[in-house]
């Protein structure tokens, strides 16, 4: 099997991080992916927001708990957070996106580090307190986060927990 279908059939959502930095050069790597994904007539009209600060990236998840009504929210606790985000005029902007996210998991699990996707955002990127948070991280006030990826090196060693299923028909 060649690296690039191994990497994408063990990726796996990793839900739990070591408080171990990921290195600059990882980061980017993976925001080198993020901007090689395809978009909407190669516009690319996103912007891509690392934070690498724990105490920022808490202050997001606890925003983000508050409007959801979530107590003790946390995003996982990742080293970082990557929130790719993109002009709300853009018709295709949440595709762009999500092709964006795709690179960022599997260029993340190239490198030994975990990754999941969180898509909490989305309905409430203009809700005060959480545009307060996103105006501090320099995110366009014109921008939307449709989702963001939690990073971190994993608490413990990914398995296959389970099963991948799904349907596939092929028409000849």
């Amino acid at each position: 099997m060649n690296e690039v279908m191994k990497n994408i059939l063990t990726r796996r959502s990793v839900r739990a991080f070591s408080d171990r930095p990921v290195e600059r050069d990882v980061l980017d790597d993976i925001v080198k992916a993020a901007l090689c994904a395809p978009s909407a007539m190669n516009r690319q009209t996103w912007k891509f927001t690392v934070v690498t600060n724990g105490k920022k990236i808490k202050e997001l998840a606890d925003a983000i708990g508050e409007e959801l009504g979530r107590e003790g929210y946390d995003l996982y606790r990742p080293t970082v957070l990557i929130i790719p985000s993109n002009d709300r005029n853009t018709v295709w902007g949440r595709e762009d996106n999500a092709c964006a996210l795709e690179n960022i998991f599997l260029a993340a699990h190239s490198h030994g580090v975990g990754s999941v996707w969180i898509n909490q955002l989305q309905g409430i990127s203009d809700r005060p307190n959480v545009r307060r948070v996103l105006d501090f991280f320099g995110i366009p006030a014109q921008h939307v986060v449709y989702g963001m990826a939690s990073l971190g090196y994993p608490a413990q060693p990914v398995t296959d927990e389970k099963e991948r299923v799904g349907q596939v028909a092929y028409v000849d």
